[in-house]
């Protein structure tokens, strides 16, 4: 048996519901004459008799009784199905946008600011130049720098610190070449501090900020990256201590007229809360190593 169309179920589940065929006609639109004959091909495809024809009208047969069943489980599974359809497009939208180092830790941590049961959806941004925050609606903007103008509504968040790293397999005595971040796009201090401080000693570069730090674990040289993203990389080690002059505040922006809003507020408190739970990761703390006459106790 070739497969039912399912408009000719819908028109089946009309003709049933109405009793009749100019019931079914007056709620499609398609004339009575038509459906009739097409309820007469959908029992011929199926084989089986599904309505009992009479000058009264259209009465279920037994196998009509039991397709009339099926087809109403279909109507209601459809109709969820779209009501849940529905709904995923009517939550607000929160967007979370910051550079390619902090849109990366946001992602790792994306379940941290969104549970299923939360009544927004989240936005994670790659966001390289902000402009006025005034007509962004929707977006928490995480910034190196506190908007000076427009109406904006900022809250301070912890130090990002930044240090040399080098391969972690490299010869820590080697003096090695520096890998920049190309000039044409540096935005940021952090990604100009090479080109300013070691430009002659240059020897690899990239246009791709995410694409550092694998370069760096290359072998290839020596790289600036923030703590938060360096000293998590094993293949990583840091080549001195957190550069001097480049630790900055994190600040969350945020247009004034959304802060108040119940998804914006909730989502600046869970990711204020989570910066502030690695605060000493982004400032570049390192844990402290036990002494080694302490990490023996207890070993005979």
């Amino acid at each position: 048996m070739s497969e039912v169309d399912w408009s000719d179920l819908q028109l089946f589940f009309h003709v049933a519901a109405e009793g009749g065929l100019a019931g079914a006609a007056a709620i499609t639109g398609i004339s009575a004459p038509t459906i009739g004959r097409r309820m007469l091909a959908l029992e011929r495809s199926m084989g089986r008799t599904l309505f009992i024809r009479s000058q009264q009208g259209y009465r279920l047969a037994p196998d009509g009784a039991v397709l009339f069943e099926h087809v109403q489980t279909i109507r209601r599974t459809t109709a969820d199905i779209t009501r849940w359809h529905g709904d995923a497009f009517t939550l607000p939208i929160v967007s979370v946008a910051g550079n390619i180092w902090l849109a990366g830790f946001v992602a790792d941590n994306l379940t941290e600011l969104r549970s299923r049961d939360d009544g927004f959806r989240l936005c994670c941004k790659l966001l390289s130049a902000i402009g006025d925050l005034t007509h962004r609606h929707s977006m928490i903007a995480l910034l190196h720098e506190a908007p000076r103008t427009g109406n904006v509504a900022v809250r301070k968040s912890v130090d990002v610190a930044y240090a040399v790293y080098r391969a972690a397999n490299a010869d820590q005595g080697e003096e090695l070449p520096w890998i920049s971040i190309g000039t044409e796009v540096a935005i940021s201090e952090p990604e100009k501090w090479v080109f300013r401080h070691h430009e002659n000693q240059i020897h690899t570069w990239t246009n791709a900020p995410d694409i550092l730090a694998r370069l760096i674990a290359s072998g290839a040289g020596r790289g600036v990256l923030p703590t938060f993203v360096g000293d998590a990389l094993p293949a990583l080690t840091r080549d001195g201590d957190p550069i001097e002059g480049l630790t900055h505040p994190l600040w969350l922006a945020v247009n004034d007229d959304d802060r108040h809003r119940p998804e914006m507020r909730l989502a600046l408190d869970r990711l204020a809360a989570l910066f502030k739970r690695h605060e000493d990761r982004f400032a570049g703390r390192l844990p402290t190593a036990k002494p080694a006459a302490l990490r023996s106790v207890g070993r005979s």
